[in-house]
Parts: structure tokens; sequence; C-alpha cells
């Protein structure tokens, strides 16, 4: 399918060949949603850790005598029931992470590139390059309506990297980096024209 080009400053380009293959296939949510479980679990730093009974500081002496006190029966002042006790069950250190198949990981990047273009919301640009001002790139982005977009680039442009470092809601990311999660995060994906054939070659 042909789809127009535009250029950072709201002009047309001529047009590009998208393949149906990967811009035109039915968008697959429950696939999506594997996907970005498995992101997601994959950012988890898993470092949370609570301390059990056996390690909490404290005497291992039993408090009082069995009977006789009128208090309830105890056996240590680690236990769980006392505020400086040890947790029972707690959170310990562990890789939340887990196997996505790349076939699957594969056809969650389709669905989420051909679900941006049944919306709508697919651009492709000329090419994303600015002499790093902010300033005039927000200018720009203002024309084009964009708030929320993702621009995914062959090679990343430094000048255009540091003039939308201090957008908000615009993210830049090069094609071998384009996720599931960061494409529905957006509400615009804007690939360039070098950034669409770098996408056949990764999905071919």
């Amino acid at each position: 399918m042909q789809i127009g080009i535009t250029t950072l400053d709201n002009a047309p380009a001529g047009s590009v060949e998208l393949p149906d293959a990967l811009f035109a296939a039915t968008p697959r949510p429950d696939i999506m949603a594997r996907v970005v479980n498995w992101q997601l679990a994959k950012r988890r730093a898993g470092t949370h850790r609570t301390k059990g009974m056996g390690e909490v500081s404290g005497t291992t002496k039993k408090p009082y005598k069995q009977k006789g006190t009128g208090n309830a029966r105890q056996g240590s002042l680690r236990s769980p029931q006392f505020r400086t006790g040890g947790v029972v069950h707690g959170p310990v250190v562990r890789d939340h992470g887990f196997d996505l198949p790349k076939k699957v990981r594969r056809l969650g990047l389709i669905s989420a590139l051909s679900q941006k273009h049944a919306e709508g919301k697919l651009v492709v640009l000329d090419a994303a390059a600015a002499d790093g001002k902010t300033q005039a790139l927000a200018a720009k982005l203002k024309v084009l309506g964009w708030r929320s977009a993702l621009v995914v680039d062959a090679a990343v442009d430094e000048g255009f990297l540091r003039a939308s470092r201090n957008l908000p809601g615009i993210d830049v990311l090069p094609c071998i980096g384009a996720n599931v999660y960061d494409i529905l995060n957006h509400d615009v994906l804007a690939i360039t024209a070098a950034g669409v054939e770098s996408l056949k070659e990764r999905l071919a």
C-alpha cells in the first residue's frame, strides 16, 4: 500500500510503499498484551526483599514463662506478630523476567504497527533532523499537532535527539529499539523513510 511522506514542516514529500504484511495485518490485542507484560516484567529490578524470623536482630530467648503470666504463650520476640519480628512469606530478590518466543514478539510488533496505521496515527517522515534547538522543533511539532509522538529512525540524529529531549511526550528511538510498549504508549507513531526500510529488514 502507498502512504504519503511528510516533512517536519508539514509539507508533502512524495510517497512510500508499505508492505501489507507488516502495516496492514489484523491487530492482535492478546498478543500485544503478552509482549507488553513481557517487556514490563523484564524492566523490574526484583531487588525487593524482607527479613524473616531467622534474619531479624533480637534475642532468641523465650520472653517469659509459658504459664502463669496472664499473657498469650510466646516463644520468641522475632515472631511476626511482634513489631520487630520477621515477615512471613515476604518478597525475595528474584528475576521477574520470563521467556517469550521470537515469533510472538515479532507478531506483537507487527500488530502494534498495523493498529497505528488502522487508527490513522502512522506518519512517514522524509527525515528526522534538527539543529538541536528545542524551541524550533517545538514550533514544528505544534503545527503538526503532535503532543505525544514516538519517532523511529534507522539512525537517530543527534541534533533531533538533543532538541526533543526536553519536550514532554516526544521520544526518539532507533529502529532496532522500536517496541510494542513505546508504540502503544504514544498517540502518534512517526517513522522516517529510512526507518521504514530498516523495519522491513528487521521483520523480514
